[in-house]
């Protein structure tokens, strides 16, 4: 497999470096469906790059090229339900309206870092939909799911994940959502 969004990285086959991946996700990793994790590779970065701006500039990538996990906390009356939003960094996730509506609870916004981190297992900064928690939905934008490939977090913040848009919609919980995403500005 070659991976194209490179920039300056060098990336390699996500499946044979499980040490540039959070524990969850080397183990969803290991259960995908081979032909879908045979097109994941891994890159190691600086871990004080994750951060999306930051990564981009430094190593080449296009923010274009780019999306963001995000994980949203919804309520409804004492029931609590998260969501991750897979979004192009260049756009924003409609959480009040979209997500919410999707999630059927009265308000939703951005869960708190010490909480994402907590209920993923993951780094801030490298959440990444492969490996979340099961029951999830994973809710991917349909300019994510067409991206001829995209770069997203590895579960820490010293990586990032390589592949086509349209295997998020291999993961389970995935699903397609038509203007789940909001242009910035």
């Amino acid at each position: 497999m070659e991976w194209t969004a490179n920039g300056s990285l060098t990336v390699l086959p996500a499946a044979r470096h499980p040490e540039l991946l959070a524990p969850a996700v080397a183990d969803a990793l290991a259960r995908l469906d081979p032909d879908v994790a045979v097109t994941v590779g891994v890159a190691e970065i600086n871990p004080g790059l994750a951060d999306t701006a930051a990564f981009c500039e430094q190593y080449g990538v296009a923010m274009d090229a780019s999306a963001n996990c995000v994980v949203v906390k919804g309520k409804r009356g004492g029931d609590i339900r998260f969501a991750a939003c897979m979004v192009l960094a260049t756009t924003r996730a409609d959480v009040n309206g979209v997500v919410r509506r999707r999630l059927d609870v009265r308000t939703a916004s951005f869960a708190p870092m010490e909480e994402a981190v907590a209920h993923t297992g993951m780094e801030y900064g490298g959440i990444t939909p492969i490996g979340l928690p099961q029951g999830w939905p994973i809710l991917v934008d349909a300019a994510v799911a067409s991206a001829p490939e995209v770069v997203i977090g590895g579960g820490i913040r010293g990586s990032k994940l390589f592949l086509p848009g349209r295997a998020l919609l291999a993961l389970g919980g995935a699903e397609l959502v038509e203007d789940l995403a909001r242009a910035v500005g």
